[in-house]
């Protein structure tokens, strides 16, 4: 009797249909992971936005906030405002998420005493689930369905 030397091709099928078992159970967990993930970058990112904004008003009391998110990455019109963000958030997309920041309008003195920022999911259910919006109160609010939220929107506890 001759001994079999390898796998017959049954075993290998065997084999195979247990990897894609597993692959099918563990692929929509990773995504939701990854999801969730991008989700947490974004609210931390407001976050930062949030407090370069309050380091930047500091820093030019002449001004108030920022007029843009490349204003506080460059400094270009308020010294005291450079390298506040770095230079991915500053574009305006960072990890599956849209930015949209946007200077309100300026006091009697001339400086700038509001601005809102709404960040947006750039594929609803792919790169995230959640839209966050902040302001000048530095309160984070949220829609569950990756719209912009707005001011009366539900705040983050």
């Amino acid at each position: 009797m001759k001994k079999q030397k390898g796998f017959s091709l049954i075993e290998l099928l065997i084999v195979v249909a247990i990897i894609l078992i597993i692959a099918a159970i563990a692929i929509p967990n990773f995504l939701k992971s990854k999801m969730a993930a991008n989700e947490s970058s974004a609210l931390e990112s407001m976050r930062t936005i949030n407090t370069g904004e309050v380091t930047y008003a500091a820093a030019c009391p002449g001004i108030g906030y920022s007029a843009t998110l490349v204003e506080l990455n460059t400094g270009a019109i308020c010294a005291g405002g450079a390298g506040v963000i770095d230079n991915v958030l500053a574009t305006g997309t960072k990890s599956g998420y849209k930015f949209t920041y946007t200077q309100g309008a300026a006091d009697a003195s001339g400086a700038v005493s509001t601005y809102t920022n709404v960040a947006v999911p750039l594929s609803v259910g792919v790169t995230g689930q959640r839209g966050f919006y902040s302001d000048q109160t530095c309160v984070t609010r949220y829609s569950v369905d990756g719209s912009a939220p707005t001011v009366t929107s539900s705040a983050l506890q």
